[in-house]
């Protein structure tokens, strides 16, 4: 029996010395510069070492080892830093990023801006940021429209548009206006720009809805100038009305949207004309042709720089003649001397 137990003992301390072996293989203790290393002692495999441990462990608790615990060394490198992925930017921040292998150069012109060399000044600007939904890709500064022969037309201020906007409006003076022109002699020279790339709302209500020019896609025009310095109004009613309507015409065939006087109070002075993008192609065209009123009727008008009749009958009377107001009638029922009394009162 006392061989039996020194035998099992003799197991159970290898079993122990094997578990413990395989644990320091797999979790190495990494010393620090600065901590001395320590010497593990020694390990006996006495038969009566063995015994002796094991006979006191069947009277002692059982002692638990303590966890090994890793120390990194001061000279390895730091672990890689996690970033987390942000929020999106405004949809409008990433107009501002550079084309991937743009490396910083000039940005290529486009084929819109390629071909608006051929008949057209200007200055590309790229993409436009603006608050809000405000905004263009492929814009341009409109300078100047040079017609078939090479006569040059200013546009004056120059006009910020996107290049397709640019591109119509040239078209539609090279093509449409200065043929037009011919009826009155001298060549066309420029071309009034009211207003262009501007962020607002429509008609500049406060939160009305975002204006075509907010997307640098309109252009108001109020007249157009000759070489001799004559201004032909597009609203004014003494220019010649077939002349308007030709030009009206020809603005409703090119333009998605055009707005004159007639159309909604805010365009009495001035035509919009715009490319905004609606439902199967629709268009609105809304520019009434006014005309003077009848010679007849400003014939009939009164004028303030003559005087009228009531004018003149008043005017007719000499100071010295005219009439004093009769007596007052006295009350049948009142003395004499009360009433003369009560008139000299009054």
């Amino acid at each position: 029996m006392k061989c039996a137990v020194v035998i099992t003992a003799v197991m159970a301390s290898l079993v122990c010395a094997g578990v413990a072996a395989a644990e320091d293989a797999e979790l190495p203790t990494i010393m620090s510069p600065e901590e001395p290393a320590k010497t593990a002692p020694a390990k006996t495999s006495s038969a009566k070492t063995s015994s002796a441990k094991t006979s006191s462990a069947k009277t002692s608790p059982v002692k638990t080892m303590p966890a090994k615990t890793a120390h990194v060394r001061a000279t390895d490198e730091p672990p890689p830093v996690i970033i987390p992925e942000q929020f999106a930017p405004p949809q409008e921040a990433y107009a501002s990023f550079p084309e991937s292998g743009a490396a910083g150069g000039p940005a290529q012109p486009s084929a819109c801006q390629l071909h608006l060399t051929k008949f057209a000044v200007f200055q590309p600007l790229g993409t436009l940021i603006g608050p809000g939904e405000c905004g263009a890709t492929d814009a341009v500064q409109l300078q100047t429209i040079m017609l078939s022969d090479q006569t040059k037309v200013a546009v004056t201020p120059p006009a910020i548009l996107r290049c397709p906007m640019a591109q119509e409006i040239a078209d539609w003076v090279r093509e449409d206006v200065a043929p037009s022109l011919t009826r009155f002699g001298p060549p066309l020279r420029g071309l009034d720009n009211f207003d262009s790339y501007e962020c607002r709302g429509r008609n500049r209500v406060r939160a009305a809805v975002l204006s075509e020019h907010g997307r640098a896609d309109a252009l108001d025009v109020r007249d157009f100038k000759l070489a001799d310095g004559r201004e032909l109004g597009l609203t004014d009613v003494n220019v010649d009305k077939d002349w308007r309507e030709t030009i009206r015409a020809a603005a409703c065939a090119r333009f998605s949207t055009v707005l004159g006087p007639g159309s909604d109070g805010y365009h009495e002075e001035h035509i919009h004309l715009d490319l905004a993008e609606r439902h199967n192609g629709y268009k609105v065209c809304q520019w009434q042709v006014l005309e003077p009123p009848p010679v007849e009727a400003q014939a009939q008008a009164p004028s303030s720089d003559q005087p009228n009749a009531q004018d003149e009958e008043d005017a007719s009377i000499p100071l010295n003649e005219v009439p004093l107001p009769r007596p007052r009638p006295l009350a049948a029922n009142v003395p004499a001397n009360r009433a003369a009394k009560k008139s000299d009162r009054d």
